[in-house]
């Protein structure tokens, strides 16, 4: 165990400019863990790879982990006794590290050039092999290596692997691992700008940084015996591993950056709620042992069990997330929900004086995701063009004939309600009085009014309420509208 015992975990993001719905769900992971355990949640920026470097990315990384409910004990915002906690800020921690391993054997200096490299490589992959660094400059003696970094030859710090063995170790989802050592690679600790890579700065900083258990991407299972043979090779305690399950799009794809269906923020944009999301993503990969399927953030800590982690990858399915969503949407206080859908009302209904309490009222149960609220909104704003055919349905027993006799039934009632009085209650005693003198079935009349103001099959709320929200003008308008395409329809 860590500093006295505790579990300590972290989330190691590259700032690339997005948080990709895997690594979202890596960091869920390990928070949930470390308040399960009531431990620390660390959050340390892996920023040594500066090509990748993106302007702001950072904040991007802070602004969705808040946003999600995840609060970090120790990072570089909120400081923690083993800063700093951004890597690059670290960068002169790590040479002296790699000049010890070189004095132990584990490691040594390689002067090899990309040029030489890319030869070899090529003629390794003409033999049809695998290239892996062939440990040329191991060969060198103290003399010749002392010779060529007084010459302020270019190099890089290899770790020495070694060629015969396997090396293990104990993973607690996928559980004992072993790999032949003859398959690793002597790879890069230092590179030629003198920064580190990512795996040797993972392993000195996770060892600085107390980490206990190290939970990242079953990707790593096959590295993990390099970083072990590094933590042996300094006598340093090895952490606890958790090696979590891929998140894909279905058995064989992963998630796509193209199709936007890989990043947090993609669903933000479309109108997916973050709760919805991360109790959807907790529940990829790993299952609370029964039934329950919602969850808020503190029940996920409370129910959290590393045992329950999946081997499988867990699949991520957009058609169920919206129904979590959309379930979310519904038990949402009124509040909130007409907050969050009005900037989509207004992409379709701005300045068109649309009483949205009462479309919000009427939406809120029907709403799966909120970028589909202004396709089924936007005939308020603007009535679509439609077909005759719609006012025939045979449960109404309606056709455009009846259309004709229904609308001219209305026309009048609703011409006779003074603007101040447009209210659903008197839309409805108006209408209802009118259609029982007649001797018409509801459906009859109903039907042909829904269709002519609205000019679609199916809508938030019935005649009354559309009639209520467009108001009397425009109601009056689409149902004249409506009685000339039954018109042109009969004399065609």
């Amino acid at each position: 165990m860590g500093m006295n015992g505790e579990v300590r975990t972290r989330f190691a993001p590259s700032p690339t400019g997005f948080m990709h719905l895997g690594g979202l769900r890596t960091a869920l992971y390990n928070y949930l863990f470390a308040r399960k355990m009531g431990g620390k949640f660390i959050l340390r920026i892996e920023d040594t790879d500066q090509e990748r470097y993106v302007e702001g990315a950072t904040e991007v990384i802070y602004d969705t982990l808040r946003g999600c409910g995840m609060q970090w004990d120790e990072g570089p915002d909120v400081g923690g006794p083993v800063g700093p906690y951004i890597q690059s800020e670290r960068k002169d921690m790590y040479l002296p590290y790699a000049k010890q391993l070189v004095k132990t054997g584990h490691a040594y200096y390689c002067f090899c050039t990309e040029c030489e490299l890319r030869q070899r490589r090529e003629a390794a992959e003409k033999r049809g092999e695998v290239f892996k660094y062939d440990k040329h400059c191991l060969s060198l003696t103290p003399e010749e290596v002392q010779a060529k970094l007084d010459a302020g030859t270019p190099y890089v710090i290899r770790q020495n692997a070694p060629t015969e063995g396997t090396t293990s170790y104990h993973d607690l989802v996928y559980g004992d691992m072993t790999f032949p050592n003859d398959t690793l690679d002597d790879m890069v600790l230092i590179k030629a700008d003198g920064m580190p890579t990512y795996n040797f700065a993972n392993v000195i900083d996770d060892h600085l940084m107390g980490i206990t258990h190290v939970m990242r991407g079953a990707e790593y299972l096959s590295s993990t015996p390099k970083y072990n043979l590094l933590y042996e090779a300094f006598g340093w305690e090895v952490p606890q591993y958790v090696h979590l399950p891929s998140v894909m799009r279905d058995s064989h794809h992963k998630l796509s950056k193209r199709d936007g269906d890989a990043y947090y923020s993609d669903y933000v944009e479309k109108g997916y709620l973050t709760e919805a999301l991360i109790n959807y993503l907790a529940l990829v990969g790993w299952n609370p042992g029964d039934d329950r399927e919602f969850f808020t953030m503190d029940e996920l800590v409370d129910v959290f069990d590393v045992a329950r982690l999946n081997k499988a990858p867990g699949i991520f399915d957009v058609d169920k997330l919206t129904w979590f969503n959309a379930e979310y949407i519904r038990r949402m206080d009124f509040d909130r929900y007409l907050a969050m859908v009005t900037p989509w009302f207004d992409r379709v209904l701005a300045g068109k004086g649309i009483d949205y309490t009462r479309l919000a009222q009427l939406m809120q149960e029907r709403t799966e995701v909120f970028n589909r609220v202004p396709d089924m909104v936007a005939f308020l704003g603007k009535l679509p063009e439609y077909d005759v055919d719609l006012y025939t349905h045979k449960k109404m027993k309606t056709n455009p004939e009846v259309a004709t006799t229904a609308l001219e039934l209305c026309l009048p009632v609703l011409e006779n309600i003074p603007e101040d009085a447009w209210s659903e209650a008197n839309l409805h005693d108006r209408l209802m009085e009118k259609i029982q003198e007649s001797g018409m079935k509801n459906g009859q009349v109903l039907w042909p009014l829904r269709i002519a103001i609205s000019g679609q099959a199916s809508t938030p709320g019935g005649a009354m309420e559309i009639a209520y929200l467009l108001g009397k003008d425009e109601t009056l308008r689409r149902i004249r509208e409506g009685m000339k395409l039954l018109e042109s329809a009969r004399e065609a």
